[in-house]
């Protein structure tokens, strides 16, 4: 059997995304190894789903309006619907240095290209989503291009329409470590069903893309961190065209989707595997209150125990996905690291690490800030609490 030219680490969305770009670039020998034993078996299934620009670095707008054009012609390119639905994000602010962090956002969202993206007044805001209590709030912040996408959705587009193009996917297939010859290139991939020669390896294992780099004398600093969703009973309280909606002050956000409306709230959590779907009790009464507190029609809605889920985020130290060329091992490639914006942002970067294999550089648009060499050059990229 001739060896792949490239192995790829994962067939979730962002491994599935790095495949049908390399395959459309004309790469072929694209494998995919994937642990779990059908598609969805990791954390794309358990996003959420929503879909921003409204960031507050040049780089995660960039990437935002690059994978919304993309997703614009996603249907033609896989024969998959991605459900984008422009409802909108709603950003809300009770204090003077949140409207200023919000402000300060949307001016690089407009030098970035979203010239959309709007500050809104409370009397914006109760006609945007007239069921938010405005108790205290002094404005927000809202983008009508904003929305939401389905995960599942994108997942099933690119990987059928890169086995199309000759990609394979090895279902049931755990990669265990990286091969090396003479410390700097990737020769291998070994697995529990045997080693796999390669030209090339992309590592988009997620929140597990660490466990594989103990050879390669890069430290990957990618660490898991777990997210908690609460869903309530079936209901019409909300409309399913509400955007969504979020708390600056501490995170709190909520959606509509599937029928039930999705309560959200960013604790800290602890950081680590294995994959716990489990839902913390106290965390739910706590989500439960802020949206009685904020949502006063949802007080007569119950969270159904049942529906909850949790998933895990592939958390870098800047929050910021990480793009390219493993340092000192050329030949291995890294997407990873996008801090909850995966799903979102997997369009784009999909290509860039497509342009980046084939072309030896980004040539889109400058994806310096995403280089794994940040770390050690501390240039990081600052963190914002629209992050």
């Amino acid at each position: 059997m001739t060896a792949p030219e490239v192995v790829i680490l994962g067939a979730g969305i962002m491994g599935a995304s790095a495949a049908w770009h390399l395959a459309r670039r004309g790469v072929r020998g694209i494998v995919l190894l994937e642990r779990g034993a059908a598609a969805g078996a990791g954390s794309t299934a358990r996003a959420t789903g929503g879909f921003r620009a409204q960031y507050a670095t040049p780089i995660n707008v960039r990437l935002s309006l690059l994978a919304r054009a993309k997703l614009a012609s996603f249907e033609n390119d896989t024969g998959v619907d991605p459900g984008y639905a422009p409802h909108g994000y709603l950003w809300l602010a009770s204090r003077e240095r949140e409207l200023a962090a919000l402000a300060d956002a949307r001016r690089i969202q407009h030098a970035s290209g979203l010239a959309e993206a709007l500050p809104v007044t409370p009397d914006d805001i109760r006609r945007l989503n007239p069921a938010v209590s405005d108790a205290g709030l002094l404005g927000g912040a809202w983008c009508p291009t904003d929305g939401f996408i389905r995960p599942l959705d994108l997942l099933a587009g690119y990987l059928g329409a890169a086995e199309r193009l000759g990609a394979q996917v090895r279902w049931g297939v755990e990669a265990s470590g990286i091969e090396l010859a003479a410390g700097s290139k990737v020769v291998a991939v070994r697995t529990g069903a045997g080693r796999i020669a390669c030209g090339a390896v992309v590592n988009a294992l997620g929140p597990w893309a660490a466990s594989v780099m103990s050879d390669t004398g890069f430290s990957l600093p990618v660490t898991p961190l777990r997210r908690q969703v609460a869903a309530t009973v079936p209901t019409d309280v909300l409309p399913a065209v509400m955007p969504m909606t979020i708390f600056v002050g501490d995170g709190f956000h909520f959606r509509v989707r599937d029928g039930r409306v999705l309560l959200l709230w960013p604790t800290l959590g602890a950081p680590g595997l294995p994959f716990d779907t489990s839902i913390e009790p106290g965390w739910v009464q706590a989500v439960v209150a802020k949206a009685h507190a904020r949502v006063p029609v949802l007080r007569s809605v119950p969270v159904d125990a049942g529906a909850c889920w949790a998933g895990l985020y592939e958390m870098s130290p800047d929050r910021h996905a990480i793009l390219g060329a493993t340092p000192g091992v050329p030949n291995l490639f890294l997407i990873n690291g996008s801090s909850g914006h995966g799903v979102m942002h997997a369009p784009a970067l999909g290509q860039l690490l497509a342009e980046i294999i084939c072309d030896g550089r980004a040539t889109t648009f400058d994806a310096r800030p995403l280089r794994p060499e940040r770390f050690a050059e501390g240039d990081l990229n600052p963190v914002s609490e629209l992050l």
